[in-house]
C-alpha cells in the first residue's frame, strides 16, 4: 500500500501573526450577566412548556407512549419487578433495622414519585442493600436496645421492641428526607456533576466493602443467634469475632430452613443465568421461597422450633406524617452521605442503560427525581432509595421500554400491602436474610476488579484497595469520607508529579517527540524543547522550573551567582588598574618637578599625550566584549551575545592590560576565549529554550509568577525563552494577568513548537538546518 503524505506550506506563526491571519475577533458569543437575568425572567409560551417538560419529563413521553410497541413488554417488566419488590423489600427492611412493611412501603411510594420525573427508561428505584445497611448504622446508633429496656416479669429485663421500632422509624423518615433535600437542593442549583468525584473504582469498592457490611449483619438469622450491637470504627470485627463466641448457640432449625432455602435460590438463579435468552420470564424464585411462610404457618414452626419470623403487617396505607425535625442536626453527616452514594450509584446505572438503548440521561433531573422520591417518601414511613441493579437488570431484560413498568410493579406492591400483606406474617427472617445473601453475588463479583486493575491501573486499584479496607475497618461513612479524600490526593498528586521531557525533532517531519522514548527524535543543536505532561499550577510550578533546570542542564541559581562574581570581578580590576595608573601619573609629576624649566613643557605635552593613549588602551580593552559580540555573529549560534554567566574567567590578563600597544591582540584572545567557553555552556551550547504549553488548559498567578521569573532569570544569563502550543484561552487568562509587556513580548508565543525552532534558526541564519527540517510528512 502507497504510503499518504501531505505537504505544509505557511509562514511561520507566532501570536500576534497568528491573530491578524485567523483575524481574532475581540467579540464575545457569550451574554452578559444582565442578558442571561432578563433571559432567565422573560416568560412565553414556548419557555414555560420547555420549563414544565425539562422539570416533570413524565408530560414529555407518557401523551405519546406507543400501547403496540411497550405496553405488553412493560407489562410483563412489571409483573416481574414487582414480584421481585415484594421479597426484597422485607429483606432489606431488615438491613435498615425497621420491620419489613416499611421497606413494602419503600417500594411503593418513591416509586410513583420517579415516574413522574425521573428521565432513565429502565431502572427500578426501591430499596437496595448498601443504602439500607447506611440507614441501619444510623438507626441502631441513635436508637440501641440499650435505651428501651424495660423490667419485665419476675424481675427480667426486656426490650420495649414497639416504642424501639416506632422511634427507629422516625430517625429513618428524618434522615430519608434530609437526604432528599439534599439532593433536590443539589439538582437545582445544576450540580450533578458533583458525582464525578466518585470514581468507578472508589464506587465499586465502596459497594463492595458495603456487602461485606450487609453480609455479616445477615449472619444472625441464617444461624439464630443474637450477637451484642456495635457501632463506630471495627464495628464489623467485634461482631465478627461475637458471632464466632456464639456460634456454639446455633439454632439448628433456623440453619436448615437457611441452607435449604439458600440452595433452592442459588441453584434456580444459575438456571435463570444459564438459560435467559430461551426463558420468557425468568423463574421468580425469590417469590416461590417466600412462599415458604405456609410450610412455617401449618407445620407450626414458629411453636415448636422457636423460628424468628416477619411477624405482624399490618393491611393498608398510613397517612403521612412530618418527620422529626429535631432529629435533622444527628444525622445531617449522615444523609449527606446517604444523598452523594444513593445518587452516585442511580446515576451510573442509569446512564449505563441510556448509552446502550441510545437515549440521555439529564444527571441535575435524576439529582432532583431521587430527591422528591426521598423527600415524598419520608412523609410516608419510607426509608431512602437508589436503584437496584438485580431489578433494574431484570426490567430492561424483560422487555421494559419505558418507566410504565415501575409503575405496574408498584400497584403489585400495593395490592399486596392492601390485601395480601397479612400472608407473610409467618415467613422466618432466615428466608428473608438468604434472598439478601444471594442478590450480593453481583456486588462479591467485583473483588474480580483486582486482578484486572492491577493489570491496567495500578493507582485505581490502590483507590479501590482504600475504599474497601477504609469501608469495612471504619464503618460506612467515615469509611466514604476517607476514600473520597484519598481518590482526591491520588488526583492532586498526579497532578503535582507529572511527566516532563525534553523533546526531539523527527527529521523530515514537524513531529517533537520525548528523545527518551523515541530514537529517531533528536535534540536541535543549541534549543532545549521542553514540555509537561499536565497543566502548570500553583501545586507544580515550583517542581516544573526545578526540573526545567534538570533536564535542560542549566542551573540557573548557579549561572546568575557566578555572573554576578565574574563582574564582581572585572569591577575590582578596573579600580586596580585605575589605581595603579594613579600611582604612575604621580611618579611621573614628582620626576616633572625635578626637571629645569625649558623641559617641564614638554614632558607635560608627552606625559598628557601617553595619558589620551592610556585611556584609549583602556577603552579598547573595556569594549573587548562588544567587538567580540560583533565577531562571533557569522559563526555562533548565540548570534552575537555571549552568555557571561557560563564564562568562569573572561578578564584580561594584568600582563595584557599594562600596555595599550597590544590592544588589538587582547581583543582576539577575548574574542577566541569566548567562543570556547560557549561551546562549554551546558554541555551542547544551549542558546534557546521552547516551553511547549500545550498540555496547560488554564493558569493561575502563580503560574504566571513563575513564567516570569524564568523569562527574567534566563534572559539574564543570555538564554532566549520561548512558549509554543498555547491554547486561545489560556492567552487570554495571560493578558488578563499581565503576564506580556515590553520584556516578554506576544512575539515569543507562538503556534506550535516547530514555528518556534524555525523562528530561533531563521534568526540564527541557520539556513541549511532549516532546510533539513522540511515538512515533507509522511503518514
Amino acid at each position: 500500500m502507497k504510503e499518504k503524505e501531505y505537504f505544509v506550506q505557511r509562514e511561520v506563526l507566532d501570536e500576534i501573526r497568528l491573530d491578524e491571519v485567523a483575524q481574532k475577533g475581540t467579540w464575545s458569543v457569550k451574554p452578559t450577566l444582565g442578558e442571561r437575568v432578563k433571559e432567565s425572567l422573560r416568560c412565553s409560551g414556548p419557555r414555560l412548556k420547555h420549563i414544565l417538560l425539562s422539570w416533570i419529563p413524565v408530560l414529555g413521553w407518557l401523551p405519546h407512549y406507543s400501547f403496540r410497541e411497550n405496553a405488553i413488554g412493560d407489562l410483563i417488566s412489571g409483573c416481574s419487578v414487582g414480584i421481585m419488590h415484594l421479597p426484597q423489600g422485607m429483606a432489606y427492611a431488615l438491613l435498615a433495622s425497621l420491620r419489613p412493611v416499611f421497606g413494602l412501603y419503600t417500594s411503593l411510594y418513591p416509586v410513583l414519585v420517579y415516574f413522574i420525573f425521573g428521565t432513565s427508561r429502565h431502572i427500578s428505584i426501591g430499596t437496595f442493600a448498601v443504602i439500607s445497611i447506611m440507614i441501619g448504622s444510623v438507626t441502631e446508633r441513635l436508637a440501641p436496645d440499650s435505651n428501651f429496656i424495660v423490667n419485665g416479669t419476675n424481675g427480667t429485663e426486656i426490650v420495649n421492641l414497639d416504642e424501639r421500632d416506632a422511634y427507629r422509624v422516625q430517625i429513618a423518615c428524618s434522615l430519608t428526607v434530609l437526604a432528599g433535600i439534599f439532593q433536590i437542593l443539589l439538582g437545582v442549583v445544576r450540580f450533578g456533576f458533583v458525582v464525578t468525584y466518585l470514581s468507578e473504582p472508589l464506587v465499586r469498592g465502596y459497594t463492595t466493602g458495603s456487602a461485606c457490611h450487609v453480609c455479616v449483619s445477615q449472619l444472625k438469622y441464617l444461624f439464630g443467634v443474637a450477637p451484642s450491637r456495635f457501632t463506630g470504627p471495627l464495628s464489623l470485627i467485634y461482631t465478627l469475632v461475637d458471632l464466632c463466641k456464639l456460634l456454639p448457640q446455633t439454632k439448628v432449625p433456623e440453619l436448615v430452613v437457611s441452607l435449604v432455602a439458600l440452595s433452592v435460590l442459588i441453584v434456580v438463579k444459575e438456571v435463570n443465568a444459564c438459560y435467559r435468552q430461551k426463558l420468557p420470564l425468568p423463574i421468580p424464585i425469590e417469590l416461590i421461597v417466600v412462599t415458604a411462610t405456609i410450610i412455617t404457618h401449618f407445620c407450626g414452626l414458629t411453636d415448636k422450633y422457636y423460628i424468628d419470623v416477619v411477624g405482624e403487617i399490618p393491611s393498608g396505607l398510613k397517612a403521612p406524617r412530618a418527620p422529626d425535625a429535631t432529629l435533622f442536626s444527628k444525622v445531617l453527616g449522615d444523609a449527606f452521605a446517604v444523598a452523594i452514594v444513593g445518587y452516585a450509584i442511580n446515576i451510573s446505572l442509569g446512564k449505563t442503560f441510556a448509552l446502550k438503548h441510545g437515549y440521555k440521561v439529564d444527571s441535575n433531573q435524576e439529582l432532583v427525581a431521587l430527591g422528591l422520591s426521598n423527600t415524598v417518601g419520608g412523609f410516608f414511613q419510607c426509608y431512602s432509595v437508589t436503584s437496584s441493579l438485580s431489578r433494574s437488570l431484570v426490567q430492561e431484560s424483560t422487555g421494559g421500554k419505558t418507566q410504565v413498568a415501575g409503575l405496574i410493579s408498584s400497584i403489585i406492591v400495593l395490592i399486596t400491602v392492601l390485601k395480601i400483606g397479612s400472608l407473610f406474617e409467618d415467613l422466618p427472617k432466615a428466608v428473608l436474610s438468604t434472598i439478601v445473601f444471594v442478590n450480593l453475588k453481583g456486588m462479591f463479583k467485583q473483588f474480580m476488579d483486582v486482578p484486572s486493575l492491577w493489570k491496567t491501573n495500578k493507582v485505581d486499584l490502590l483507590v479501590w484497595l482504600v475504599t474497601f479496607i477504609s469501608t469495612i475497618l471504619l464503618n460506612l461513612d467515615l469509611g466514604l469520607a476517607v476514600s473520597i479524600g484519598f481518590s482526591m490526593l491520588t488526583v492532586i498528586f498526579r497532578t503535582q508529579l507529572p511527566h516532563y521531557s525534553i523533546l526531539g525533532n523527527v527529521p523530515g517531519t514537524d513531529l517533537y517527540l520525548d528523545i527518551e522514548k523515541y530514537k529517531e527524535a533528536k535534540e536541535i543543536p543549541g534549543i532545549k524543547i521542553f514540555r509537561s505532561s499536565t497543566t502548570i499550577y500553583y501545586t507544580n510550578a515550583e517542581m516544573y522550573l526545578e526540573v526545567l533546570q534538570e533536564k535542560s542542564g542549566i542551573e540557573i541559581g548557579k549561572l546568575l551567582t557566578a555572573k554576578k562574581k565574574q563582574q564582581a570581578k572585572q569591577k575590582r580590576k578596573q579600580e586596580k588598574e585605575k589605581k595603579k595608573a594613579k600611582k604612575e601619573e604621580k611618579k611621573q609629576k614628582k620626576a616633572v618637578k625635578h626637571l629645569p624649566n625649558g623641559t617641564f613643557s614638554l614632558k607635560e605635552s608627552e606625559i598628557n599625550k601617553r595619558k589620551v593613549s592610556e585611556e584609549t588602551n583602556g577603552q579598547r580593552q573595556g569594549n573587548g566584549v562588544a567587538l567580540t559580540l560583533k565577531e562571533t555573529t557569522a559563526n555562533g549560534l548565540s548570534k552575537g551575545r555571549v552568555n557571561w554567566a557560563y564564562q568562569p574567567d573572561t578578564t584580561i590578563s594584568e600582563s595584557d592590560s599594562d600596555t595599550g600597544c597590544h590592544g588589538d591582540d587582547s581583543i582576539t584572545q577575548v574574542s577566541h576565549h569566548s567562543d570556547e567557553e560557549k561551546g562549554k555552556a551546558s554541555g551542547s551550547g544551549t542558546h534557546s529554550i521552547i516551553l511547549d504549553i500545550s498540555t496547560t488548559s488554564f493558569v493561575d498567578s502563580v503560574t504566571v509568577k513563575t513564567l516570569k521569573n524564568i523569562f527574567r532569570d534566563f534572559g539574564e544569563v543570555d538564554l532566549e525563552i520561548y512558549l509554543a502550543g498555547c491554547q486561545a484561552c489560556v492567552v487570554e487568562q495571560l493578558e488578563t494577568a499581565g503576564f506580556f509587556s515590553e520584556s516578554i513580548p506576544k512575539s515569543r508565543l507562538f503556534v506550535t513548537v516547530h514555528d518556534a525552532v524555525l523562528h530561533i534558526l531563521n534568526k540564527l541564519g541557520r539556513k541549511d538546518f532549516m532546510l533539513d527540517m522540511s515538512c515533507n510528512t509522511q503518514m
